[in-house]
């Protein structure tokens, strides 16, 4: 379900809302797809797939959403051709060389409102996890930029909901040892941390200017070569890891995890929870909650625990309504 995972902490004393009237809420703001004119559309659909209506699904206590976007793509070529096309046409008119740029707005406008209709759209959705007795938020991001726009549509959602409880605070999760010292001494001393073992990709990254770097893949890491690298000065970005043999993942630097996986005992285990009536997705839910749910303490300890305040570097970005 999970490809990737951006962690979040939310506030203590928040709660969960109604169910019904969030479910009102998120079906006020249900997914539409972009009309002819329009360069993209957001909105929540089910997270069962297309065969459900409900758009909030409460397994064993976890919240569930998946919130789906659509973008019409107009190649940057054409909009600038079409453009130049206008701009040529109006000093032919009007004998003026110099074209205001006001006036290059709205050909470009013009422009994008003549090509969205015949432009190709992409679709994607996210998944997105609360954990409330956890105080926990998992999106299915591999970056703080994709997850960013992601939750601000969680909590206008939950805003809207009556009687709600106290506001949906969220801060990044953020680690007294940084994943990237981390991560550089685990490699130099050939060392994983309890529960985890280091796989075979990595990879390290230069501080300097040219940002110089150098990747591992399917490779032994317990090599001379890659002390030397974080000796020299480079910075492991990337490392791929195993929890537990149940759940491999990749560790960024920015403490997100990536390219998810559940193991081949997870997936025995799942397979033999399934029902033969239903589709299968709660079973899904628990089996992926419940691994997570463990694999993340782990890994805060391996990280070397919570930080409750980060210092200004490190400051945690506050996403708030």
């Amino acid at each position: 379900m999970f490809k990737s995972a951006c962690f979040f902490r939310i506030a203590d004393d928040f709660q969960l809302p109604d169910l019904d009237a969030l479910e009102r809420v998120l079906q006020k703001a249900r997914f539409v797809p972009c009309g002819p004119t329009q360069a993209e559309s957001t909105g929540w659909v089910a997270p069962r797939g297309n065969k459900s209506k409900v758009l909030a699904e409460l397994v064993g206590g976890q919240l569930v959403l998946r919130l789906q976007t659509e973008k019409r793509a107009v190649p940057a070529s054409a909009v600038k051709a079409g453009v130049e096309e206008r701009v040529e046409r109006y000093k032919a008119e009007t004998g003026n060389e110099r074209v205001p740029s006001k006036v290059k707005k709205e050909f470009k406008e013009e422009v994008l409102l003549d090509l969205l209709p015949r432009a190709f759209s992409k679709r994607s959705a996210t998944l997105l996890w609360l954990d409330a007795s956890a105080k926990m938020l998992v999106v299915d991001a591999g970056s703080l930029a994709a997850a960013d726009r992601i939750v601000s549509s969680l909590l206008a959602a939950l805003l809207e909901v009556p009687g709600a409880g106290p506001a949906l605070d969220l801060q990044l999760v953020h680690t007294q040892t940084s994943p990237a010292a981390a991560m550089a001494h685990w490699l130099s001393t050939r060392e994983a941390p309890w529960h985890f073992t280091v796989d075979r990709d990595c990879e390290l990254k230069a501080a300097d200017e040219q940002k110089s770097s150098v990747r591992y893949a399917r490779h032994t890491l317990e090599i001379d070569e890659v002390a030397q690298h974080i000796a020299a000065g480079k910075v492991p970005t990337q490392l791929a890891m195993t929890w537990n043999e149940r759940v491999s993942f990749v560790l960024t630097d920015a403490g997100q995890l990536r390219k998810l996986k559940m193991l081949d005992v997870v997936l025995k285990e799942a397979e033999d929870a399934k029902g033969k009536d239903d589709d299968n997705f709660d079973a899904n839910v628990a089996i992926l909650t419940g691994e997570l749910s463990q694999l993340v303490p782990d890994l805060l300890e391996a990280l070397g625990g919570e930080a409750e305040a980060p210092g200004v570097a490190a400051e945690p970005e506050r996403l708030a309504a």
